[in-house]
């Protein structure tokens, strides 16, 4: 199937790596061009490699996307290259597991500028660069936490990734005249190597076996390649009815009935 992304523009933030980097490479091979971010330069330059190959023309940003300017000068640089900014995915994420009442007020600052804040600043920029254009597509990668309670000592996460599935429907509201489309989507436990799962998997085979004997009905982690496929299909005109929504991709991992 063609999904109608050939020539198409998007930029992919915390894209060195895991599910950011998968998305990318994804949207590449469905004939995207790249704008890729995160901290670590030589990861980052790496994961361009990766993507070139597939064809793609890329650039490549160092940045910081939790620095207020960044996401100005993101936008910039995208148009000065590409000449327009068709997709948004909005990918960045950190959890930092701990007790409500040990969180400080420098933690939330933190969780709340890098979970959500720098997503809301990439957005807002990119709109008026969309609409120029006729439209765009903007995702959020939220999580299963963002859409049902994740337990104990996951305020700060769950707090911040159920505003990425709120503020998600809302645009989607409003920029719906604008032929922008906003969804969010909300990954279960996906294992990719250096990511979280993998560490734990490798501290704790044991557990982890339990753990997803006791959780993952399909028997396994999830892969990144299998949360890129729903992303790119959302940024594509194949799903041109679809916005406004929260996709699970999850194995069956949550228990939200919807």
């Amino acid at each position: 199937m063609d999904l109608g992304l050939k020539g198409k523009v998007a930029v992919v933030t915390g894209s060195s790596r895991g599910i950011g980097k998968g998305i990318a490479l994804g949207l590449a091979t469905e004939g995207c061009n790249l704008v890729i971010c995160a901290r670590g330069e030589e990861v980052l330059r790496a994961a361009a490699k990766e993507i070139e190959a597939k064809g793609s023309k890329v650039l490549m940003l160092p940045l910081d996307v939790t620095q207020k300017e960044t996401a100005s000068q993101i936008v910039r640089q995208t148009k000065e290259v590409f000449g327009r900014l068709d997709i948004l995915v909005n990918n960045v994420g950190l959890n930092r597991p701990m007790q409500f009442e040990a969180t400080t007020d420098e933690d939330w600052d933190e969780l709340l500028n890098l979970n959500l804040m720098c997503h809301i600043r990439m957005s807002r920029v990119v709109i008026p660069v969309m609409r120029e254009h006729g439209g765009g597509v903007i995702l959020f990668i939220s999580s299963i936490y963002g859409r049902e309670a994740g337990g104990p000592n996951l305020s700060l996460y769950n707090t911040t990734k159920s505003g990425l599935v709120s503020v998600a429907k809302i645009m989607a509201l409003e920029l719906a005249s604008a032929n922008i489309r906003v969804n969010s989507i909300a990954p279960g436990a996906i294992h990719f190597p250096g990511g979280v799962w993998d560490r734990h998997c490798r501290e704790n085979p044991e557990g982890m076996a339990e753990f997803v004997k006791r959780e993952m009905p399909l028997g396994r982690f999830g892969k990144v390649e299998e949360v890129a496929n729903v992303a790119v299909f959302l940024a594509s005109p194949r799903a041109s009815l679809m916005t406004g929504a929260c996709i699970n991709v999850d194995g069956c991992q949550s228990h939200s009935l919807i």
